[in-house]
C-alpha cells in the first residue's frame, strides 16, 4: 500500500466512540416524529447511487429498503437505489471520487489522499457517523480456543513475524498450520484491522505477502472459510458474524488487561470492547445533496440512525445516541444548504 495511502486523519479512538453508542436509541416512532418527510407523500422521485464498505453495506440497504417503502410509515417506491458493495477505498477510488456516486459507505475515515481524488474531481466529501460495529475475530467451531491477546493476533497477522502454526503464537495451542480469511487491501475493515492491532506499524498484513490466505469483499466468503476448517481464523463486522453465531464461534479479546472481551452490541456501545470497537460512517458528496431524493434518503437514514429495531435488531450495529444524531443531522441540514445555495 502506497505510503500517501496510509495517510488519515488524527482522531483518535476513544474521541470518536464518546459521542456514539455509548447510550440507548430513541423508540423508532419516536424517530418519526422529526421526520421532514411526510410520511403519506410518495411523490418523491430520483435515483440514488451508493458504493463502499461491504461492513455498512447491510445497513444502508436495510435503510434504503425502508425508505423506499418499510414499516417506518414512510413510502417512496419512486426513489431508485444503485447499492455496490466495493469496500471503502474502491468505493472512493473507482466511484465516489470519481463523481459516480452520490454515497460513499465507509468503515474508517477517508484518507487525505482519497480526499484530494474527490477535490481533483470537482467533489466535496461530508462525513457523517451512522452506527459502531464490533470487529469480530472469528475462529471454527470446533477450535478448542475461546479468548486471544492483542499481541496473539499482532503475531499471527503482522507480515513482520515469522508465523505459520497455531503454535508458533501459544505452545498450547494445536500444531496444525494458520489458516487466515479477512477482507481485501481495498477494505476500509482492512485498514482498520492494521490501525487498531498492529497500531500502523507494519504497511500490510502477512497474508498480504503470503501463506494461507482468502482475501475477498465477500464477508460470507469469510465465514464459510472458517466455517469449513477447524485452523480457520477471519475477521469481519459484527452484523455479518451476528447472523452466523451457529456456524463459527467469535473470540473475546484481551487489550492487554487480562480481561478478554467478547464482542457484542452491549460492550461496543459501552466501550469494554476495546480495541476493535469502530464507527463506522456514510460519506456524501455535497453537489448530490442537492438532489432532494439523496438528501431525503440521507435525512431518513440519520433519523432512524438511533433504531434499535433497525440498526441493532434487524443489522446489527450500535445505534447513534440521540446526541450524536442531533449533531448529525444539524451537519446535514448545513450541507443540504451549502448545496442548495451553489446550485442556484
Amino acid at each position: 500500500m502506497p505510503a500517501d495511502d496510509a495517510e488519515r486523519t488524527t482522531r483518535t479512538r476513544r474521541q470518536v466512540l464518546a459521542g456514539m453508542g455509548a447510550t440507548g436509541a430513541a423508540a423508532l416512532a419516536g424517530c418519526q416524529s422529526t421526520s421532514s418527510e411526510d410520511p403519506a407523500d410518495d411523490s418523491l422521485s430520483g435515483t440514488v447511487d451508493f458504493a463502499g464498505s461491504s461492513t455498512v453495506f447491510p445497513l444502508a440497504t436495510t435503510m434504503s429498503e425502508a425508505f423506499r417503502g418499510g414499516d417506518t410509515g414512510e413510502a417512496h417506491p419512486d426513489v431508485n437505489f444503485n447499492p455496490k458493495s466495493t469496500g471503502t477505498g474502491g468505493g472512493f477510488a473507482n466511484h465516489f471520487c470519481t463523481g459516480n456516486a452520490d454515497l460513499n459507505n465507509a468503515s474508517r475515515e477517508v484518507r487525505d489522499a482519497e480526499a484530494q481524488q474527490c477535490t481533483d474531481n470537482d467533489i466535496e466529501p461530508v462525513e457523517f457517523t451512522v452506527a459502531t460495529d464490533a470487529l469480530t475475530v472469528i475462529v471454527n467451531t470446533d477450535l478448542d480456543i475461546d479468548s486471544i491477546t492483542v499481541d496473539e493476533l499482532r503475531s499471527i497477522w503482522s507480515a513482520e513475524r515469522d508465523t505459520e502454526q497455531w503454535s508458533d503464537v501459544n505452545p498450547d495451542w494445536p500444531d496444525e498450520p494458520l489458516e487466515l480469511y479477512g477482507p481485501s487491501s481495498a477494505s476500509g475493515t482492512y485498514d482498520y484491522f492494521i490501525e487498531s492491532i498492529l497500531h500502523g506499524g507494519d504497511t500490510e498484513l502477512t497474508h498480504i505477502s503470503g501463506g494461507s490466505y482468502t482475501g475477498t469483499e465477500q464477508d460470507r466468503t469469510i465465514i464459510q472459510g472458517v466455517e469449513g476448517s477447524t485452523n480457520a481464523m477471519g475477521y469481519l463486522g459484527y452484523a455479518y458474524y451476528s447472523k452466523s453465531d451457529d456456524r463459527v464461534k467469535a473470540l473475546a479479546v484481551d487489550d492487554g488487561d487480562g480481561e478478554p472481551v467478547k464482542p457484542s452490541l452491549e460492550t461496543a456501545r459501552s466501550g469494554a470492547y476495546t480495541p476493535l470497537s469502530r464507527p463506522l460512517f456514510t460519506y456524501a458528496a455535497k453537489s448530490s445533496l442537492a438532489e432532494p431524493a439523496v438528501a431525503a434518503f440521507l435525512r431518513f437514514w440519520l433519523e432512524h440512525a438511533t433504531s434499535e429495531a433497525i440498526v441493532a435488531d434487524q443489522v446489527g450495529y450500535v445505534p447513534l445516541s440521540q446526541e450524536a444524531q442531533r449533531e448529525q443531522l444539524d451537519a446535514l441540514t448545513e450541507a443540504i444548504d451549502a448545496a442548495g445555495s451553489a446550485d442556484e
